[in-house]
């Protein structure tokens, strides 16, 4: 892959085959941030996984970086008092749908009651590949919708292994204190370590990197990874 040249003198202000601590890996991510536009800071995890095991969950980050989502909520009856109780964006249930068939997607993340996913599977095409499903094993199909939504306003994020093992996930901004950034990655990484599978074998987490949107990588100390 070809390199453009800020990338390649942000190269030359480290070693790129070193290890650092959690803050000291932040701390480098963010003098090695060359864009003229706030980076976020990426975490990659690859992980020590079989074709069939897979790891996914949500985590709530202590530190937010994002601006707040917007949530909607596919529910009725009593329930609809309580999303909009508890800060929901949108809620409503069969007007949404149709709105949502006609193209409209002006929202961050979807949130279901149980009774609601024989109906809103008819969206699954769309929202499908815009990952805005609602799915039980992310906390998004609930009857809980006040516990649900404050999670997402507080900055609940999905965290899932591809095919190859490797989760990544945006967890700051290059303009946040590195201590924060460190802590938000530190919070992800206890969380994957939480997911090991039962049957895993050997070192589940085998490497950890920090990055921005344009910069390079930077290898964290696997001693520092839980």
């Amino acid at each position: 892959m070809k390199r453009g040249k800020k990338y390649l003198e942000a190269l030359k202000k480290y070693d790129p085959t070193a290890t650092y601590d959690m803050k000291a890996a932040a701390e480098l991510v963010k003098k090695l941030a060359f864009a003229k536009f706030d980076e976020t800071v990426d975490l990659s995890v690859k992980l020590n996984l079989k074709k069939s095991q897979s790891v996914r969950d949500t985590v709530v980050l202590p530190h937010q970086f994002r601006a707040e989502k917007k949530v909607l909520v596919f529910c009725k009856g009593d329930k609809e008092k309580e999303a909009k109780e508890a800060g929901a964006t949108y809620v409503g249930s069969d007007d949404l749908i149709e709105k949502i068939k006609g193209g409209w997607l002006d929202f961050d993340v979807a949130v279901a009651t149980p009774d609601m996913m024989k109906d809103v599977g008819k969206l699954g095409m769309i929202l499908g590949r815009k990952g805005l499903m609602p799915n039980p094993k992310t906390g998004t199909v609930t009857f809980d919708l006040k516990g649900a939504i404050s999670e997402l306003k507080k900055g609940r994020v999905e965290f899932r292994a591809d095919k190859t093992g490797v989760v990544h996930l945006a967890i700051g901004k290059v303009s946040m204190d590195p201590e924060k950034i460190a802590e938000n990655a530190a919070t992800v990484l206890s969380e994957i370590q939480r997911k090991k599978p039962a049957d895993a074998k050997g070192d589940f987490i085998q490497s950890v990197s920090l990055s921005s949107t344009m910069g390079p990588g930077v290898w964290v100390a696997l001693k520092d990874k839980e």
